[in-house]
């Protein structure tokens, strides 16, 4: 299989110049993204105290917070849906329009979410609004990421289109990092009562007064040129996106599936699972693991861009070989470090520079579609993918580890997908853009 797409674009792109516009763009774009992913991953930290705000106060703990998990949950269920939505009109009305939208559907109900009467005040209303909320949010990431990328992607020369996914990348970890020091911050400050009372409406409020400067400033940045020349090109399309690519570019669907797959799965069970899993099957401190997760993320970042320049620079099926290897391999030592009882933590933090390999995923993607379809494939295949893979992985652990006979579980099942990455890597043609 081919990943290559003829487009407008080649030609053109290739000879400009990353003009101060172009900075000016990818800046924003990660600024937004890192946002958008803020206002959507700060709720996870802040659970227990949801689950006291929003629900009676004689629902049982355990009750409350799996009520939390489940209106957390609707968000990622709902996400390919709103991925859909965003995508087809991206395609069809332009993806300057299609950004800025996703953001303001999610920096919107983030607003509200800090102002909601809770449950002592409002009864059942309090928790329903909660979930309404949370719906538009997953409605609004799942146009938002796929966005980002394209809408970076196709304002830049065909050999700086790896860096560009590699900064979009960077603002998206640094949201999620954003979120857990937001947290840690607000409770190192303030003492209990005040947290419960009042201090957990702050995030909240503060990333939806973010947002909405965010999309504020989206009203100076220009339309993509490949989306442009699509308006007076004969490869504009009359038939519905998602019926073309259905059609005509399955197998790119079923590939890009496969590495988002790698691309969730990797990042879902080493910096969302992990923490848990090492503080209750391997009683390691939770400060000590919080700690080491936060600089794991950051050195994340640091490898999403690097990772975006070396694409550029060697191509992306070397990259994202080598990198697997790599990534297959830390895992394994830090796996052998923890069974021998020896401080492993620094090699948990190293692992998260070479994890950024991940970024490899999206730029497959949008330089596999034509930029007719290119919002649609990009949105079905990553949105689908991560919602049955990223939403399911934490409980397929937890349900494995739990059998006791499994407690590697984790390590398994990032090895396997470093090797399906490494084979992706080895198996398919470097897409030309």
């Amino acid at each position: 299989m081919r990943l290559e797409a003829k487009s407008p674009e080649s030609t053109r792109r290739t000879h400009s110049q990353l003009s101060l516009q172009n900075v000016r763009t990818l800046a924003l774009t990660a600024v937004g993204g890192a946002l958008e992913y803020y206002d959507f991953i700060v709720a996870v930290f802040f659970t227990k105290l949801l689950a006291a705000v929003f629900f009676p106060p004689q629902t049982p703990t355990w009750a409350a917070q799996l009520s939390i998990f489940c209106i957390f949950a609707a968000g990622y269920l709902v996400r390919p849906i709103g991925g859909l939505f965003f995508a087809h009109y991206g395609d069809r009305l332009g993806r300057k329009k299609m950004f800025a939208l996703s953001l303001f559907v999610m920096v919107l109900p983030t607003f509200c979410v800090g102002i909601l009467p809770g449950f002592n005040e409002i009864g059942v209303a309090a928790p329903l609004l909660l979930l309404v909320c949370r719906v538009l949010q997953g409605l609004s990431v799942g146009g938002q990421a796929p966005g980002a990328f394209v809408f970076a992607s196709e304002h830049v020369r065909t050999d700086r289109v790896g860096f560009a996914c590699g900064l979009v990348m960077s603002g998206i970890c640094t949201g999620i990092l954003l979120g857990a020091l937001t947290a840690t911050l607000l409770n190192s400050v303030l003492s209990k009562e005040e947290m419960a009372s009042w201090g957990w409406r702050i995030p909240f409020i503060a990333g939806g007064i973010a947002g909405f400067i965010a999309v504020y400033l989206r009203r100076f940045l220009r339309e993509t040129p490949v989306f442009e020349s699509l308006k007076t090109s004969t490869d504009n399309l009359s038939e519905l996106p998602l019926k073309v690519v259905l059609r005509d570019h399955l197998p790119t669907v079923i590939l890009s599936m496969l590495g988002t797959w790698i691309f969730a799965g990797v990042f879902v069970v080493f910096f969302l699972y992990m923490p848990t899993y090492l503080q209750t099957q391997w009683h390691l401190d939770a400060r000590a693991v919080f700690t080491a997760n936060s600089w794991s993320i950051l050195l994340l970042i640091v490898g999403s861009t690097c990772t975006g320049w070396l694409v550029d620079k060697v191509g992306w099926a070397k990259t994202f070989f080598w990198g697997n290897m790599a990534t297959g391999v830390l895992v394994s030592v830090f796996f052998y470090q923890l069974a021998q009882g020896s401080n492993s933590l620094n090699v948990y933090i190293a692992t998260g520079f070479f994890i950024g390999v991940i970024t490899v995923v999206p730029y497959i993607m949008v330089t596999a579609f034509p930029p007719a379809v290119r919002f649609t494939g990009f949105s079905l295949s990553f949105n689908t993918a991560y919602a049955v893979f990223g939403g399911t992985a934490p409980a397929i652990m937890a349900a494995l580890v739990g059998a006791g006979a499994w407690l590697l579980a984790p390590l398994f099942y990032i090895g396997a997908l470093s090797l399906m990455g490494m084979a992706i890597g080895m198996g398919w043609k470097k897409p030309s853009g």
